[in-house]
């Protein structure tokens, strides 16, 4: 519990204040799709985590309040490590980076030498380090069609992606056994259910959910690539398998459309709402930015190693990066 919440804050205007010292900080807010609506309402941008870095790096603000998790944070300031880059809370981390500790992963590695490892944004600046190439999701088809079918590759963290990219792809590869637990939530019974409430609604989904709700989608993409759907499918429902604050963004560019998102296994999708992107909040913001603490600060060398394997990504995909998805659609039945 920050000590600092509730001190002094009592009659303040959070909103006003937050952009009286986004003016005074020469600051950029960016908000992730998955953040509370308040949060992404007066963010700068809103968007994809690496999207999200690479606009604040364009930008001259000296300061980047980055309303996400820790990962993301990171990446913003190995792309911008002249700035400033705060967390509003240094809590909000990611099941995906936690279930992939650096050593493990080097010791991994070590145990497999003749294969490179494509590693998922979705980790700590330590295992970019370790890695070769940093994929998003969606980038990481095209950049896996650039590498010869011979070479031997270890995909980490998220074994859900990497499943889906082997089946989409025929590539093999070694998967890291970590897993987003806001995807794993879903429940392929109350989905079914659902789909039977609404018939005709198709299903769009976030490739980090396991196989069992991947096989059941009209569409899977990254997140950006599911708004995109979301502005082009021709029915008046969807149902929406990823993190539910995205659905606030939807509703916003098409107010006349229903999005439902997918259940969990109590047959709603409260248990969806990722609870690390959960602990940042107005109060925490206007903290950061008062205080420009807590503060992200990675060592010289590291952050050298962790970019090389995101520009490795950039040169193989920067076209895809944020714009798009996995593939073709999938409908079902096919």
């Amino acid at each position: 519990m920050d000590a600092r919440l509730g001190q002094g804050m009592a009659g303040l205007d959070l909103r006003a204040e937050i952009e009286r010292l986004r003016k005074e900080r020469n600051a950029v807010i960016l908000a992730h799709y998955y953040q509370k609506p308040e949060l992404q309402d007066l963010a700068d941008f809103v968007g994809d985590s690496l999207d999200l870095s690479r606009k604040a790096a364009e930008t001259d603000a000296e300061v980047i309040a980055f309303c996400g998790v820790r990962f993301m944070a990171e990446t913003a300031k190995i792309l911008s490590p002249d700035k400033i880059v705060v967390l509003p809370d240094m809590n909000a981390g990611c099941s995906l980076e936690d279930s992939c500790p650096p050593d493990q992963f080097a010791a991994f590695r070590a145990q497999h030498p003749d294969h490179i490892a494509l590693t998922y944004i979705n980790c700590s600046v330590e295992v970019k380090a370790l890695s070769d190439i940093i994929v998003t999701s969606s980038s990481a088809e095209r950049i896996l069609a650039q590498i010869p079918p011979e070479q031997k590759i270890i995909f980490g963290p998220d074994r859900n992606l990497g499943g889906y990219l082997t089946r989409v792809t025929e590539r093999e590869m070694l998967l890291w056994p970590g897993v987003c637990i806001v995807h794993e939530a879903f429940s392929e019974t109350e989905l079914l259910k659902l789909k039977a409430q609404h018939p005709g609604a198709p299903i769009a989904a976030h490739p980090e959910c396991p196989p069992h709700i991947l096989d059941h989608a009209d569409y899977v993409g990254s997140t950006r690539g599911i708004l995109e759907f979301a502005q082009s499918f021709p029915g008046d429902t969807l149902i929406v398998a990823t993190e539910p604050h995205i659905i606030h963004q939807m509703e916003k560019a098409l107010p006349g459309k229903t999005f439902i998102g997918a259940p969990g296994a109590d047959g709603n999708c409260n248990c969806n709402i990722c609870p690390y992107m959960a602990l940042n909040d107005m109060e925490k913001l206007y903290l950061a930015l008062r205080d420009l603490n807590p503060r992200i600060e990675i060592e010289e060398d590291m952050r050298l190693k962790a970019k090389k394997s995101l520009d490795r990504m950039l040169e193989m995909a920067s076209s895809s990066v944020g714009h798009g998805d996995l593939g073709p659609v999938r409908v079902t039945g096919d």
